[in-house]
């Protein structure tokens, strides 16, 4: 009998050990000191085999790092335990969702749900977290599977944590608040409720709010890394939108987050989240030498090759960015995104360009703007971010290649640069076909810059300039008909803007009156000597309108 006693005790004591094991490992998660839960999860898993609990949070662990096969393993061992097995099929649904099969994950979802307990509500938090963390995240599935849970208890803190976050998906904001103010009311060691009431002004660009809440958590304690985090990303935010503090708050931006990689781990998933954040903060050097140092971690895994491209191209290594990208973008396993498609192509336009800029090599350019639209196909967002390119084209007077980039960012007329980038695209065409050491004009094209500054004067019709650029690409077209119709609405717009804006644009008006004068010299003469004179009056030794007049007397 002592025996058996003796046993018995042992047994409760490992038993209370390895909850003990889970609950440090859950805490090192909600710390986001991912391999340190690995590895606690892994020694539970290898005690206890039949743990099926500690095989899920494992396997969630690998879907967070983005590790799909390593968690389906784990996930499918789980389902094969003694205990908590069912919690594995929340795991397997996850990757259901990830892969577009609802049907196959809500069946899963149900093999949990069936046999709950009217109290147990564990469950309906990590479905709802699924339904959250997939892919294409599902918040209002989420919301409707954590109401039940919380009809079930409704101080379960975890189910009040989980219902913050599914409304601020949802973008409630209020239901945010209240669900993450329940949460830490529930359980004050509950620190990330309290972090995402800041996250909550952040969202709201209150950041000097945001920044006194996350002090309040780092007051509590100073080692809960996601704080400083959120704090890395809510001076990235200010300095993005209060320009003024651009340069400040970026710093204060890029020191928190060194110290919540401290606090976390410096694995090569953290490194890659770093990485992002670098990308974000337009800090290219430290991109560069930490995607070095991820190379020396894991000289395998390909996403190393987009932050080498990146930080290359950045960097003037415009060569080095062409390989790692190419390497990358040609392998379709890899997660390619539109970044990586717009940074292969101005790794290509750079390398084909001439030493003054002004040209580009025609096949590498051709390459480049397939690449540039592949990433607009892939999310029609990233059009509005080709004006930068275009500019800088088109300020080197590379007018074609500007005039292929600001082609593709106009094909989205939701672009926030929509009007503007039609402006550049006319004048591209414009410009290009007027160098000197072409031969013709294209009319293909030059249709194109019309059409574009048509769309100009559609949305902005008090542009001027779209009027006079619009009638000199007419001119080239030979329609001098739409010529002089639009040099007279130059005339009209900026006449109507008052005298200081006419003499701004003296130079401007003489083109319109002698172009409009040549038009109009051989069906109505009298028209044409008006024009020639007004150009008199505003240049008195015009030689072209004075020699007009003397052949139209």
């Amino acid at each position: 009998m002592n025996k058996f006693k003796i046993f018995s005790l042992a047994l409760v004591a490992t038993t209370v050990a390895k909850a003990q094991d889970l609950e440090t490992a859950k805490k090192a998660i909600d710390a986001e000191q991912f391999e340190k839960a690995k590895s606690l999860l892994k020694s539970v898993i290898q005690a206890k085999p039949a743990n099926g609990k500690a095989a899920f949070l494992l396997g969630n662990v690998y879907l967070k790092q983005n590790i799909a096969d390593s968690a389906t393993i784990f996930f499918q061992r789980g389902l094969a335990a003694a205990e908590g097995a069912k919690f594995n099929n929340i795991g397997l649904a996850q990757i259901d969702l990830d892969a577009n099969n609802v049907t196959a994950a809500k069946a899963k979802f149900d093999l949990v749900t069936k046999d709950l307990k009217k109290k147990d509500v564990e469950e309906y938090v990590y479905i709802a977290r699924a339904y959250m963390n997939a892919d294409k995240p599902d918040f209002k599935s989420a919301i409707e599977i954590l109401n039940k849970a919380k009809l079930a208890n409704p101080n379960d803190a975890q189910v009040q944590l989980a219902l913050g976050d599914a409304y601020y998906g949802d973008k409630n904001q209020n239901d945010a608040y209240v669900a993450y103010r329940n949460a830490y009311q529930a359980d004050n060691t509950l620190l990330r409720a309290k972090m995402q009431l800041g996250v909550l002004l952040k969202g709201a660009k209150a950041y000097t709010e945001a920044v006194k809440a996350y002090n309040e958590v780092i007051a509590i304690d100073a080692n809960y890394g996601p704080v400083y985090r959120e704090l890395a990303e809510t001076y990235y935010l200010w300095g993005n939108n209060v320009p003024s503090t651009y340069t400040e708050n970026i710093q204060k931006a890029l020191g928190f987050y060194e110290k919540y990689m401290t606090l976390t781990d410096y694995s090569i998933t953290s490194r890659m989240r770093h990485a992002d954040f670098l990308i974000l903060a337009k800090d290219y050097k430290a991109l560069e030498l930490e995607a070095n140092k991820m190379k020396e971690l894991d000289g395998v895994n390909p996403r190393i090759l987009r932050y080498l491209g990146y930080s290359a191209y950045e960097n003037g290594n415009f060569e080095a960015a062409l390989k790692a990208l190419q390497d990358y973008t040609a392998n379709t396993a890899n997660k390619v995104i539109p970044r990586d498609y717009i940074y292969l192509g101005q790794a290509k336009i750079k390398k084909g360009a001439s030493a003054d800029g002004k040209t580009i090599d025609p096949t590498l350019l051709a390459s480049a703007i397939e690449d540039i639209k592949k990433a607009v196909t892939m999310e029609p967002l990233v059009a509005a971010d080709l004006n930068e390119l275009g500019k800088k084209l088109y300020d080197q007077k590379a007018f074609g290649a500007a005039a292929a980039v600001f082609e593709v960012a106009v094909s989205v007329p939701t672009s926030k640069n929509y009007l503007i980038d039609n402006f550049y695209l006319g004048n591209a065409i414009y410009y290009d076909n007027t160098r000197k050491d072409l031969a013709k004009p294209d009319p293909i094209a030059l249709q194109k810059a019309d059409v574009a500054f048509g769309n100009v004067i559609t949305a902005s019709p008090n542009t001027a300039d779209a009027y006079i650029f619009r009638a000199r690409t007419n001119n080239l077209l030979e329609k001098d008909d739409v010529m002089a119709a639009n040099y007279q609405l130059y005339i009209d717009i900026v006449t109507a803007k008052g005298e200081a804006e006419v003499t701004k644009s003296k130079a401007k008006f003489i083109e319109a009156y002698n172009n409009m004068a040549a038009f109009y010299a051989n069906t109505d003469k009298a028209k044409a000597k008006e024009l020639f004179n007004k150009t008199l009056a505003l240049d008195p030794t015009n030689s072209y309108a004075t020699e007009s007049l003397k052949l139209l007397k």
